[in-house]
């Protein structure tokens, strides 16, 4: 650590930061119990490098756990984000991976932290095909939620906004139940799964083309449903559009989420589980 990087900590130290605390930290760090990145994310809330600032306070702050965007990065920018993720926090979780990336950050971590469990391994390919890497360290508490989320798709085709959705709300404390391959071509399908979807505490419905699932689905249900539109389907509005707008204009109580963004609707929904574990435990 080098003075100009303590200097820049203290600019940031909360002002309500003892002096004894800020001593402890310090010593902390001279004395090998803390990493610099450690103490800088106690001091600033984040930690900052060559890759970017990564934000070690989001889920103390908001609930949201913390992840990294690996789209438009180079690997060796997202294996040293995760590792500051992994170092600060316990946890990482890095999103919209490509193969490159994947391979590399899984080779890093690995070696930096080889007593780790990292996913996906060979038998979670569920978080290969939604194109997402997280990792736990040895001293991570995984929380746990009494609360239940169903993560539904209309087809095979959703799976990978959908994967990222049941991802994070599982990081989150979630058990998470998936529903596939229930698209309204066949309502049967949907219907013959009702009993089981009313079990659920929330509700993520992906689907693409004109994204009726989510509609009909609010219908049936007496639980919050969130509308995840996918980009799938063919000629106008093939990307999402007809999936988003047929969303927004649905006539049961829906809330909407973004084109493809599983990661909002995993959030959204561990933030509703969130509320009702606490009020069950109050009560």
């Amino acid at each position: 650590m080098t003075i100009t990087d303590t200097h820049e900590w203290v600019h940031h130290v909360d002002r309500h930061m003892t002096e004894q605390t800020l001593q402890e930290l310090l010593a902390a760090v001279a004395g090998g119990a803390l990493t610099p990145a450690e103490a800088e994310a106690e001091l600033a809330g984040y930690v900052t490098s060559d890759a970017g600032r990564f934000d070690a306070a989001r889920e103390q702050r908001s609930g949201v756990p913390e992840a990294v965007f690996a789209t438009g990065k180079t690997p060796a920018e997202v294996t040293a984000l995760a590792t500051t993720s992994l170092e600060t926090t316990g946890r990482a979780i890095v999103t919209r991976v490509n193969a490159t990336q994947r391979e590399a950050l899984i080779e890093q971590l690995s070696t930096e932290f080889p007593d780790a469990t990292l996913f996906p391994d060979e038998l979670t390919t569920p978080y290969e095909r939604a194109s997402v890497v997280v990792a736990h360290g040895t001293s991570f508490e995984h929380p746990s939620l009494t609360a239940r989320v169903g993560v539904v798709t209309a087809g095979t085709s959703d799976a990978v906004p959908a994967g990222e959705a049941e991802i994070l709300a599982q990081e989150m404390g979630t058990t998470v139940t998936r529903f596939d391959d229930i698209g309204v071509a066949a309502l049967n399908r949907t219907l013959d799964q009702l009993p089981r979807l009313r079990e659920q505490d929330v509700l993520i419905v992906a689907a693409g083309r004109e994204g009726a699932l989510p509609t009909v689905v609010a219908g049936l249900v007496d639980v919050p449903v969130i509308g995840l539109p996918v980009s799938t389907g063919y000629g106008y509005g093939g990307d999402g559009d007809a999936a988003l707008s047929g969303m927004l204009q649905s006539c049961t109580s829906l809330s909407v989420v973004n084109i493809d963004a599983g990661f909002t609707a995993g959030v959204q929904a561990g933030l509703i589980a969130r509320q009702l574990d606490h009020a069950r435990k109050s009560a």
